[in-house]
């Protein structure tokens, strides 16, 4: 077990987000599902907590009630190797969802993603083309790892 996991609180839709991500990405699986008993908030009966894994990383949906909702201040973020994984992931993320900014999206839960190329940490690394890296970044909606690279030289 991780020593360190994220949990993501639904209303209800705990079971489905969590096998609609484990369809997204592969080497996923849901671990386990336990369900509330006669002490609530949940009905008796009703899911309570899905454990489940990313890619080899652990998360846990918990459906917990309509108290509070997903927003930007956290997000997870997929570092994609080539435009047609970047496409992809954007793609099924989205559907359903939201689209945003900077390679920004939110999906049909409400939960924030960054679908990003993994080379970005390099194109951003040098100052003296970081600026027009970012310039055309804010400009985009799903990010371009071809006009990045332009950008950049």
């Amino acid at each position: 077990m991780q020593k360190i996991s994220t949990c993501l609180w639904f209303d209800g839709q705990a079971e489905e987000a969590a096998k609609f991500y484990v369809s997204v990405f592969r080497n996923s699986k849901i671990r386990q599902v336990t369900h509330y008993g006669d002490t609530g908030p949940g009905k008796k009966g009703s899911v309570m907590t899905v454990h489940f894994e990313l890619d080899g990383r652990e998360f846990l949906a918990l459906n917990a009630g309509p108290n509070f909702k997903f927003n930007h201040a956290i997000s997870l973020m997929v570092n994609c190797e080539t435009q047609k994984e970047l496409d992809e992931m954007w793609e099924k993320l989205s559907a359903g969802g939201a689209t945003e900014v900077c390679g920004w999206l939110r999906d049909q839960y409400g939960l924030s993603w960054q679908v990003v190329p993994a080379i970005l940490p390099e194109l951003l690394k040098n100052p003296a083309k970081s600026d027009k890296v970012m310039q055309a970044v804010v400009k985009m909606t799903k990010l371009d790892i071809a006009a990045m690279q332009k950008a950049a030289a």
